[in-house]
């Protein structure tokens, strides 16, 4: 099993939308990349702690690879907004790929330089290693399974029905 950590905006859609790809085992809501321990969500939304909203992806590489993993992330954002998807804007709803085995990086940049050939300006999805991660509180987790109305910036329909669990 491998692991990736992707920003893309309200962690709820990104979340579930990663939640029903084959090959995904198991995903995780949580804050990163800040410099407070233990965040709330009310001290992430202060943008004082300079968390990302995230999510942990686990993942089976037999089944799907990181590069369509990161396909399905700018499938979802708009890879040129700074600090906003959707209607939700600030810091923490910032775009990211934060890896934790080196040898993610040369696949990521690559990725990245293929999809900039795409636009004029500046990709401004952030790549770095993971400094850290802490779960969201168990409200957040699965939390549009547990209320299927809620809010949501993500298009579920960009997933191929082949793609789909």
């Amino acid at each position: 099993m491998r692991e990736i950590v992707v920003a893309g905006g309200c962690f709820w859609g990104v979340e579930a939308y990663y939640q029903q790809l084959k090959g995904v085992i198991a995903t995780e809501v949580g804050y990163a990349q800040g410099v407070v321990d233990h965040p709330t969500y009310e001290a992430v939304c202060t943008m004082e702690t300079d968390h990302a909203e995230v999510v942990k992806i686990v993942y089976d590489a037999n089944v799907i690879a990181l590069e369509k993993i990161l396909e399905h992330l700018f499938r979802m954002i708009d890879p040129l907004s700074l600090n906003q998807q959707g209607n939700d804007i600030g810091t923490q709803y910032r775009t990211g790929i934060y890896y934790s085995d080196k040898a993610d990086l040369p696949v990521i940049k690559q990725f990245i330089a293929q999809e900039q050939q795409a636009y004029a300006a500046p990709i401004a999805v952030e790549v770095e290693p993971l400094k850290t991660f802490w779960p969201a509180e168990d409200f957040h987790q699965d939390y549009l399974l547990k209320n299927p109305q809620g809010y949501c910036h993500i298009n579920f329909a960009l997933i191929k029905p082949s793609e789909r669990k």
